[in-house]
């Protein structure tokens, strides 16, 4: 039995917590004062992405965030983002995610999209700076962050399509 100062009810608490924690290391990322914030520069090349939804295609230009470096530092401290613009991060293998709104300075809506390109489910707005876990209520391939409230204005929802080279058929 493992004896541990913090009792049963601790553990349960520090096992929900790992399970909802941000991507691996990305807790390691200190807080930034927003007045002086570094992230990482673009990840270029931009490429193309597009969400079927019932009101039609949405295009987007894109950065991939695909390596575990890249997947941590995310948006982080970006002022601006286009309406055409996103971040699209691809994981290794499909798998519940939480992301957090650290050092992230603006607005943004959070795209949790499952391996066979669909969209699984939306965070809308998630608020700058908040470091509460945003979960994908599922299990999801990769994730694509847009301007605060552009789903929306979409019309993007659960089960729309999204089209880029990492989906079948992209």
């Amino acid at each position: 039995m493992l004896k541990s100062p913090i009792g049963r009810r601790g553990l349960l608490a520090l096992a929900l917590s790992a399970w909802l924690a941000p991507a691996a290391g990305a807790q390691d990322i200190p807080r930034q004062d927003p007045a002086r914030c570094q992230g990482q520069p673009e990840l270029k090349p931009l490429q193309p992405l597009q969400v079927v939804t019932q009101r039609g295609p949405a295009r987007f230009q894109v950065e991939v965030a695909d390596s575990e470096r890249e997947r941590q530092y995310g948006m982080m401290c970006r002022r601006t983002m286009a309406p055409d613009r996103g971040m699209l991060f691809v994981f290794p293998r499909p798998q519940e995610l939480a992301f957090w709104m650290r050092n992230t300075l603006i607005p943004l809506d959070i795209v949790y999209i499952r391996a066979d390109g669909t969209v699984l489910s939306i965070v809308a707005n998630a608020r700058p700076l908040d470091e509460r876990p945003l979960p994908s209520n599922g299990v999801a391939k990769a994730v694509l962050e847009i301007p605060g409230g552009r789903a929306a204005q979409l019309g993007m929802l659960p089960g729309d399509r999204v089209v880029h080279r990492i989906f079948p058929g992209g």
